[in-house]
C-alpha cells in the first residue's frame, strides 16, 4: 500500500480506502463488515469512511462495533463522518451550528471514539450562511473532536468562499473535498475543482470510482436483483447510469483490461489513482474477496502508460 498526503495537509491516507455507503448496517451485517474491514486493514488501508446518513447511522455503528472487537491502535486509523442528513426534525438537516456540533457528537458515539480525523459537510446548505458552518467546525477542531473538516459535492465557488471567510476571521479552513470521480464522471473533478487542487492545496477522498458497479461490467447483460442497482431505493441511480451509451463504453473497456492483465474494476480504480489530485479512492465491498480484488488495482497503476491513458481519454471524454 502507498500513502498520499491529504492535499497539502500533513495527514497521510492509504491510496485505496474502504467506505460504507449502501453496505454496512443495511445490505450486510456485522460479520461481513468485519471481514471486509480486516481484509482492508491487512492490505494497508488506514482510512475508513462513514456518514450519519448511511443506513441512518447504522453503518457507522457497525464499523464502530468492529473496531472495538479487533482492537486496532486508534492512532493508526483515519476515521470519518459526514454531516447533513441527521433526522426528520426541523433542525436535523443542514449545516447550522447546532446541526454540525450535535451531528459530530452523535457520530463520535456511533464510532465509539473520542475524535474523528475527518468530517465532511455532506452537501452545501443554502439555508445556512457558510460563515456559520465554518465557525462551527473551527470550534470542533479547537476542541480536538475533529482534526480536519471538509466538503462533499460543494461547488468550487462555495469552497473558495469558505476559505475566504476562514482567512478573514482567523478560523480553521476546510482541508478536503469528497467528490464523485470515475471514468464516467470526470468534469467536476478535473475542470471545476482544478483551482482548488492548484491554488488551495485541497485534498480529495473520491467516491464511486466504479460508477456504482457499472464499470465492473456486471451490468453488461442487465441489472441483477441482488446488486446495488437492483434495490428499489436506487432506481434513480439505475436510470441515470445504466444507459445504452454507458454500457457500450464499458464493454469497450474490456480489451484494455485484458491487455493489462486485470479486471475492468481494477483498471477503473487504477485510472483514478493515476490522477495526482486524488488523495485516496474510496472503495466499497460486501465480501472480503471483493476487497482483495480491489487491492490488486495498486499493481495496475504503473501499467497505465501515456498511450493507454490517451486511449481511455478518447473513450471516456471529460465532457
Amino acid at each position: 500500500m502507498n500513502y498520499r498526503r491529504l492535499g497539502r495537509a500533513g495527514l497521510k491516507v492509504s491510496e485505496l480506502s474502504l467506505g460504507s455507503w449502501v453496505t454496512y448496517g443495511a445490505q450486510v451485517g456485522d460479520d461481513a463488515a468485519k471481514a471486509c474491514m480486516v481484509a482492508a486493514y491487512e492490505a494497508g488501508v488506514n482510512f475508513f469512511d462513514g456518514a450519519e446518513a448511511y443506513a441512518k447511522g447504522e453503518a457507522e455503528r457497525a464499523m464502530g462495533r468492529v473496531l472495538k472487537q479487533v482492537g486496532w491502535r486508534r492512532e493508526g486509523l483515519v476515521l470519518s463522518s459526514k454531516i447533513f442528513w441527521g433526522g426528520d426534525g426541523p433542525n436535523d438537516t443542514g449545516l447550522s451550528h447546532k446541526r454540525v456540533i450535535e451531528g459530530v457528537h452523535a457520530a463520535l458515539k456511533r464510532w465509539q471514539t473520542d475524535y474523528l480525523d475527518l468530517v465532511f459537510c455532506h452537501r452545501p446548505d443554502p439555508n445556512t450562511p457558510i460563515e456559520e458552518t465554518v465557525r462551527a467546525f473551527d470550534v470542533l477542531v479547537k476542541q480536538g473532536k475533529v482534526f480536519y473538516w471538509g466538503t462533499s459535492e460543494w461547488s468550487a465557488d462555495e469552497v473558495k468562499e469558505a476559505f475566504r471567510l476562514a482567512k478573514e476571521h482567523h478560523l480553521t479552513p476546510p482541508t478536503m473535498e469528497q467528490p464523485q470521480y470515475s471514468l464516467l464522471a470526470r468534469a467536476r473533478f478535473e475542470v471545476e475543482y482544478a483551482p482548488l487542487w492548484k491554488e488551495y492545496g485541497y485534498g480529495s477522498t473520491s467516491w464511486s470510482p466504479l460508477a456504482s458497479g457499472i464499470l465492473t461490467g456486471k451490468y453488461d447483460s442487465g441489472v441483477p436483483k441482488d446488486s446495488r442497482l437492483g434495490l428499489r431505493q436506487y432506481d434513480w441511480l439505475k436510470d441515470k447510469l445504466v444507459t445504452k451509451e454507458n454500457l457500450e463504453k464499458v464493454r469497450r473497456l474490456e480489451p484494455f483490461a485484458k491487455e493489462l492483465g486485470c479486471s475492468r474494476a481494477q483498471l477503473a480504480l487504477a485510472w483514478c489513482l493515476k490522477n495526482p489530485n486524488v488523495s485516496t479512492v474510496i472503495t466499497g465491498a460486501t465480501r472480503a474477496e471483493q476487497v482483495h480484488e480491489n487491492m490488486k488495482a495498486l499493481d495496475v497503476v504503473a501499467k497505465l502508460s501515456p498511450e493507454v491513458m490517451r486511449k481511455l481519454d478518447a473513450l471516456f471524454p471529460v465532457g
